[in-house]
């Protein structure tokens, strides 16, 4: 059974995370979540709790967490690191390694020789700024695997590039990896 951690960015894809995070508890896996502060103001983390069985966390340091060592136990119990929706903001804050909350501290003590995916989700013009190429860029030097994002109607009314993967061809990627 893989340990997955599922980070998750503030975006209209979050409905797709939580699907994700169904699924690949459907699939055997154990999943913890790691949502954002702002995508915790979209979705709370006990839906994801409800969906995995698992704990979910936004604040390391949060008055009901155990102390402040929740990235390293954390980072140290996943097998695998999913960041899906990654955000523009997100795929910044990764490719610098900045560490201003529990994602990028997770992200930043994770094990570079176990699998570290994002996913990014935005409109096609923020997709296509020079910026997040260069993110991206970083990020696969850096060991990190990018799930392509699909085409199609984005919730800003544009079409185009930037959807989140469906979280049935994310599942199938990490199956074809041995990971689920």
């Amino acid at each position: 059974m893989t340990r997955v951690i599922l980070g998750a960015g503030a975006s209209a894809a979050l409905h797709k995370a939580c699907d994700l995070a169904s699924k690949l508890t459907q699939a055997g896996c154990e999943v913890r979540t790691i949502l954002t502060p702002n995508a915790a103001r979209l979705v709370a983390p006990q839906l994801f709790e409800a969906l995995t069985g698992q704990p979910a966390q936004v604040d390391e340091f949060a008055a009901e967490r155990r102390g402040a060592m929740d990235h390293i136990e954390l980072s140290a119990w996943g097998q695998a690191l999913i960041v899906a929706p990654a955000t523009a903001d997100v795929l910044a804050r990764l490719a610098l390694g900045l560490a201003g909350d529990l994602l990028g501290t997770v992200a930043l003590a994770f094990a570079p020789e176990r699998p570290r995916f994002v996913a990014p989700a935005m409109n096609p013009r923020m997709l296509a700024a020079a910026p997040i190429a260069r993110h991206l860029a970083t990020l696969v030097s850096d060991g990190w695997r990018v799930l392509e994002p699909a085409s199609g109607a984005m919730a800003c009314g544009d079409v185009g590039p930037g959807r989140l993967p469906e979280p049935a061809d994310i599942l199938a990627e990490l199956k074809r990896l041995g990971l689920a």
